[in-house]
């Protein structure tokens, strides 16, 4: 088999995966996008009624937009932030046309590994071309050999638990009923009844916690929302970097976010809970949730619990492949110090690209979500740089594979150790621009002109 007149596989047909496969396409290299949903952007359409913090300009990539060129694609206004549902409509659909029958949806990949080589087996391994494994809807399966594999897959499909020690809480399972794990969509009449009126737990500290705060403080404010109430469970205190960069940050809607969730706090739409690392969810004799931490703490009943603890990523299908990843973060080893939060809280990874996403099997790249693998704060133009990296590694131009050929924003946040769950005492001044991040006191609104405490990158 002549390896090199094989596809490149592409697992996922969201943001990342279809970038990877456009640019695969201006390097003349034949890519195949394997998609298990039955649709481009599958994930991202699950989140359609989020906005994204990112605008029009930082949300495509520019070797997608040349394809899309010529069918007459018209970008969005480059300075507006889309919602997850116009990203995958006015986007990420289009691309996935125009890309064709290298596109495939509905199939679910089970595996990869090297022809005739398990996980073990050393001898002419790297001289093997990949084969993967595909479920189709109906239940046939297939295999497909490739030249090289670029996983896209993201770790949408594996949301972090509720409980403090990484996996469920004690009762977690039992009271699915009545836990999700994503922002609840409260535009939908259905889950706007579940929430209006009703007390929900919020447990989280990141973009998706503070998204479901301020939507939950909207509804609070609504004439059908009278009585809404948010708890937010945070593990650590409350510092200024808690709510982010504020009018520091470089994308101005990120900031916004953190702002937003400080200000249903001090308007009296939540109530902030510190320290409180959740050990068990039991249900009182009406049916209603209680919270249990592990220092004994017991929260008063709360109707709903919305868990925004991040995601992980699903490493089974890889289980034959020699993969370099961190042990804390899952994230390939080079890639891991770069977005450590147990390191820093700037939030701003310097662009990377084919070294840094690497492995000992060669011809394997984990990219996009999935390549940051328990770390947060990840961006769209992170994983089209990316790509753009990887698709030149495997095209053999390595000197455009080594060009850094994008900038980040930054966040406005930095200060010390980023471990999200430190108590405020452990959180050092060893940031790498600002001292340690001042406690916040919360009920007193900021002056409008007074940026959050704790920024300073880019400022």
């Amino acid at each position: 088999m002549e390896t090199q007149n094989l596809p490149v596989v592409v697992i996922g047909a969201g943001p990342a995966g279809l970038a990877a496969a456009a640019h695969l396409v201006a390097r003349g290299i034949r890519p195949l996008v394997l998609e298990a949903g039955t649709a481009a952007g599958s994930a991202v359409r699950e989140w359609s009624h989020v906005r994204l913090f990112s605008t029009w300009s930082e949300l495509t990539d520019p070797a997608a937009e040349k394809l899309l060129a010529p069918t007459g694609w018209v970008k969005p206004d480059p300075a507006s932030c889309p919602s997850g549902g116009e990203w995958a409509d006015l986007y990420l659909q289009p691309l996935a046309d125009v890309l064709g029958d290298r596109v495939r949806t509905g199939v679910r990949v089970t595996g990869v590994s090297r022809t005739g080589r398990d996980r073990m087996v050393d001898a002419d391994r790297a001289a093997q071309p990949f084969v993967v494994h595909v479920a189709h809807a109906d239940g046939r399966e297939e295999k497909v050999f490739a030249r090289a594999v670029i996983d896209a897959s993201g770790t949408w499909t594996i949301p972090g638990p509720a409980g403090g020690s990484g996996l469920p809480a004690l009762g977690e399972r039992a009271a699915a009923d009545r836990i999700t794990y994503r922002v609840p969509a409260l535009q939908d009449p259905a889950v706007r009844a579940r929430y209006a009126g009703r007390r929900t737990a919020v447990i989280g500290s990141g973009a998706s916690a503070f998204t479901a705060l301020a939507y939950l403080a909207g509804l609070a404010e609504a004439d059908d929302g009278t009585g809404t109430h948010a708890v937010w469970i945070l593990r650590r205190g409350i510092s200024g970097s808690t709510f982010g960069g504020g009018t520091a940050d470089q994308l101005p809607a990120r900031g916004a976010l953190g702002l937003a969730a400080k200000a249903a706090v001090d308007d009296g739409h939540a109530d902030a809970v510190t320290g409180f690392r959740t050990e068990a969810i039991e249900r009182d004799s009406d049916g209603r949730l209680v919270l249990v931490a592990e220092d004994g703490r017991r929260l008063e009943p709360v109707d709903e619990v919305i868990v925004l603890t991040g995601f992980r990523p699903d490493l089974s299908f890889l289980s034959e492949i020699r993969l370099g990843l961190d042990e804390r973060l899952q994230a390939p080893v080079a890639l891991a110090p770069l977005i450590d939060p147990n390191q820093h809280s700037c939030g701003t990874v310097y662009p990377h690209g084919h070294r840094e996403l690497a492995h000992p099997e060669q011809g394997i790249y984990l990219v996009g979500m999935k390549s940051y693998g328990r770390a947060p704060t990840f961006l769209a133009m992170t994983g089209y740089e990316q790509v753009r990296s990887v698709a030149a590694a495997i095209a053999g131009d390595i000197d455009s594979a080594d060009r850094v050929e994008l900038t980040l924003p930054e966040t406005g946040v930095c200060g010390g150790a980023g471990l999200f769950d430190a108590p405020e005492a452990d959180q050092g001044d060893g940031g790498c621009c600002a001292p340690a991040p001042r406690l916040v006191q919360l009920g007193v609104k900021a002056p409008a002109d007074e940026a959050p405490a704790g920024g300073c990158c880019g400022s």
